[in-house]
């Protein structure tokens, strides 16, 4: 569903350990456009899915804390599944400022399914929180979900932003656990739960087994971010920083794709 563009001003920061939230500040431009948008990646811990719970849970709130400082946003956006499922509430407690976490959309996806079997795809370390538990507890009981966490995907994404070739296999066989599992067959409705994959979901749907439909979290950040903007006056007007905290390969690679969506200014922090 497209989403009506509303008239709304701020500044909002936007963060990930790589590229993914970039499909996130795609949701929240194309709704609310007056927007002043910044983009910041840990690129020195790229990927988060492979890093211990221990390891992210300390570095999360320091790093949340000195982007704040730097770029002064008024909204602080963690377009990560696995660091909003982990930390979200420690960065929230540190930080003066809306904090608006990422999750995967179990809750939508129950109500697209017909079959009743739902596929959850996200990096390993989303699908071992005991908040993903929760939310399948909470809002899919009575649905039969079946997971699989991939830093694989997480790679091909990155690889495909950046225009390396990526052969049309390696995402059939990136995402065939998920389907060589028992009663996947049945698999209807795929949940999106690392916001890098929406940027490879054409590749995703062109390689699965069978037809399904995908659902991501995207547009329902873009409005949570917008509502967390209420009465908020901008501290800056204009947007387009992209904040690295890696060396020079990652960060340089990352900002040549930042840059095709309009992150042009690089910030080392």
């Amino acid at each position: 569903m497209t989403q009506q563009s509303v008239a709304m001003s701020g500044h909002v920061l936007i963060f990930d350990s790589g590229v993914g939230g970039l499909t996130i500040a795609n949701e929240v431009r194309a709704l609310a456009p007056d927007l002043s948008v910044d983009y910041a990646a840990d690129t020195a811990f790229f990927p988060y899915g492979d890093k211990s719970d221990d390891a992210l849970g300390s570095r999360l709130p320091d790093i949340a804390e000195a982007l704040v400082e730097q770029a002064s946003p008024d909204v602080f956006v963690i377009a990560c599944n696995t660091a909003s499922t982990l930390a979200l509430e420690h960065v929230r407690a540190r930080l003066d400022i809306p904090v608006v976490g990422t999750v995967p959309a179990i809750k939508p996806a129950v109500g697209l399914s017909r079959s009743g079997t739902i596929g959850l795809l996200a990096t390993p370390g989303t699908i071992r929180r005991e908040y993903t538990a929760r939310l399948i507890a909470d809002f899919a009981a009575d649905h039969k979900v079946i997971m699989h966490g991939s830093t694989d995907l997480v790679q091909l994404a990155e690889r495909h932003a950046v225009g390396d070739p990526v052969a049309m296999q390696e995402f059939r066989e990136a995402q065939r656990p998920l389907f060589d599992q028992a009663g996947a067959d049945q698999i209807d409705t795929i949940v999106l739960a690392c916001t890098h994959f929406p940027l490879i979901r054409g590749e995703l749907a062109a390689t699965v087994p069978h037809p399904v439909q995908f659902v991501d979290s995207g547009e329902a950040i873009a409005r949570q971010t917008v509502r967390s903007l209420t009465g908020a006056a901008s501290r800056r007007k204009d947007g387009g920083r992209v904040f690295v905290t890696g060396g020079d390969v990652q960060s340089s690679r990352l900002a040549r794709i930042c840059g095709r969506f309009g992150f042009d200014r690089l910030c080392r922090i």
